[in-house]
């Protein structure tokens, strides 16, 4: 049986993580849902999660901080950010961090589509 990616949606307004649920969904992926970065890094099973679409700004942790620990780990699925707060340095710290894309908020689904297949690209080869 075919491998079919898993995506996690880290957003703190619950009607964009429903929204890229079914984006995800139509695309043939499977997706777990955060509201919180803390959700995410409580997850256990972390380690199944080919890609991730995560908000820049919300309570508590924010995405960056959310890549920040997730760096430090062994292995960590690409990143895609979205923000509607789209600021050169906070793009410049996602970037750096190794963001596999930076999306402005409200995102065009089409980029966003793109980005999904690109970061997901090696994990579809090896499985």
């Amino acid at each position: 049986m075919p491998h079919v990616p898993l995506i996690a949606i880290v957003d703190d307004d619950i009607a964009i993580r429903e929204a890229l649920d079914d984006l995800v969904r139509s695309l043939g992926y499977r997706s777990v849902l955060f509201a919180c970065a803390e959700e995410f890094l409580a997850f256990p099973h972390r380690e199944t999660v080919d890609a991730m679409i995560v908000d820049v700004k919300m309570p508590g942790l924010s995405g960056i901080d959310l890549q920040n620990r997730l760096n430090n780990e062994p292995a960590k699925p690409p990143l895609i950010f979205m923000t509607s707060f789209n600021d050169v340095r906070t793009r410049s710290q996602a970037i750096e961090g190794g963001a596999h894309c930076f999306l402005s908020k409200p995102v065009d689904d089409h980029k966003l589509i793109r980005c999904l297949n690109s970061a997901l690209s090696p994990a579809l080869e090896t499985r």
